[in-house]
């Protein structure tokens, strides 16, 4: 599959602007829905503690801007979600291997929402030197949303022209909330604890796996797997948190259950930034194909508009009060969350651990269009490539043609196996194969 980015032109520039001594930050925004191009404006208001704000926005820059698989760095532009009295910041990193998301709740912020949608970012240099010199004092104004064309601080002004978004960004989205919707909490540290964990990180990059385990009242990492220890790919990348430790009061520590992904929640209180980690530093939440299955319905474009009616951004989604409020069988409404999930409109909350509703500013076509295995499943199918030997209550086997070899699918209840290479390699840890896919459509 082709990697090349979608190229996105902003109606104007994020600005960064300090009049009679107050900075005020205005994000502007992009999508490719004429229907919110036609709001100017999300929320305006100030930032009740603009410090912590800039020191957590700065942290997930520094994930967007970071890289720890084969993909070089590049900068790319987070996104934010504005409505149901709370704005929501996310990003990923180059290789797609680190997810963050950053919530300012209703004491976060102080200031009117006017409008309901998703954005895309604009962060750069003159916007990151502005948030570095930002002071404890010193009042900041925020705006989702504007017509300036510029950003300006007391030093200079910068235009900027369009900027581009990776595909890959889109089916993170699709993909890490299914991690973070299967987690559990299993530590929670305090300042100290904190502080310890951190000096003991290693210096350079581990090789191989590691675990984080409790010790009377120290947490420490170790190379050998526990009973309750947590495991973490990649530790190096928890270096991008090192920035908040001075205000971090409470760090929670969730993990996957079937012990593959983690994820750390610096909670301050008014805000909290989620840090999620892929298994491995060279796996991306992109590649993981875990949200295929829930792609084999298709729902029907008018579901999809109409829950986009219903819903504001951020706000928590219910499949159960929906389906009472709206007479929606059960079944029904399970087949909707799914793809609504897989297609990356529900977010997923793991402090509420609940879903919430995102409005993506892409076409939906788009995001179904990113996943090639599901496409070749489909091709299968086209091509009568699947014959079915054994089809009862209790198993299903199945005969799936490839190039030049004959591949055996065996499914029986939840338990899937396949003879192809991908099977071999990854399992089912990595989403199903495009075989099993395709049996699974034709039942």
């Amino acid at each position: 599959m082709a990697t090349t980015d979608l190229d996105l032109a902003y109606a104007s520039n994020s600005s960064l602007l300090q009049q009679n001594g107050i900075q005020q930050l205005v994000l502007a925004h992009q999508t490719e829905l004429a229907e919110v191009n036609q709001v100017p404006c999300f929320f305006w208001g100030s930032v009740t503690d603009p410090l912590l704000t800039s020191k957590c926005l700065l942290t997930l820059s520094k994930v967007v801007r970071s890289s720890f698989g084969p993909v070089p760095p590049s900068l790319r532009d987070p996104i934010v979600s504005a409505g149901t009295d709370q704005i929501r910041f996310e990003g990923f990193s180059s290789c797609n291997g680190v997810y963050a998301r950053l919530d300012l709740l209703e004491d976060a912020i102080d200031g009117e929402f006017l409008a309901s949608g998703t954005t895309n970012v604009d962060f750069n240099e003159p916007m990151l030197n502005a948030l570095n010199a930002v002071r404890k004092t010193e009042k900041m104004v925020l705006g989702v949303g504007s017509k300036e064309v510029s950003i300006s601080t007391d030093k200079g002004k910068v235009v900027e022209k369009k900027v581009s978004l990776p595909p890959r960004w889109i089916k993170g989205l699709t993909s890490v909330q299914l991690y973070l919707a299967d987690m559990d909490q299993k530590f929670q540290l305090n300042k100290m604890q904190i502080v310890q964990l951190f000096q003991s990180l290693p210096k350079g990059n581990v090789k191989g796996e590691l675990y984080l385990t409790q010790r009377a009242n120290r947490f420490a990492f170790s190379p050998i797997h526990t009973k309750d220890a947590v495991r973490v790919g990649g530790l190096q990348r928890l270096r991008l948190l090192e920035g908040l430790l001075p205000y971090s009061e409470k760090l929670l520590v969730y993990q996957e259950q079937g012990g593959e992904s983690c994820a750390f929640v610096a909670d301050f209180g008014k805000m909290r930034l989620t840090l999620a980690l892929s298994p491995d530093s060279y796996r991306g939440f992109s590649g993981e194909g875990n949200v295929l299955e829930n792609m084999l319905q298709d729902v029907p474009l008018e579901w999809v508009q109409g829950v986009n009616t219903l819903l504001k951004s951020n706000e928590m989604f219910d499949p159960t009060l929906l389906s009472i409020e709206h007479d929606v069988d059960f079944r029904t409404m399970d087949t909707l969350t799914a793809s609504l999930s897989a297609i990356g409109l529900l977010g997923y909350d793991l402090h509420h651990r609940q879903h919430y509703y995102r409005r993506l500013p892409f076409k939906t076509e788009r995001i179904l269009s990113l996943n090639p295995r599901l496409k070749n499943a489909q091709k299968l199918l086209s091509s009568d490539a699947v014959q079915f030997v054994k089809r009862d209550a209790d198993q299903v086997e199945a005969r799936v043609a490839g190039t030049g070899v004959q591949h055996t699918v065996i499914m029986q209840g939840e338990r899937y196996r396949c003879t192809c290479d991908w099977f071999t390699n990854h399992q089912v840890k990595r989403g199903l194969c495009k075989h099993i896919l395709a049996v699974k459509m034709l039942l």
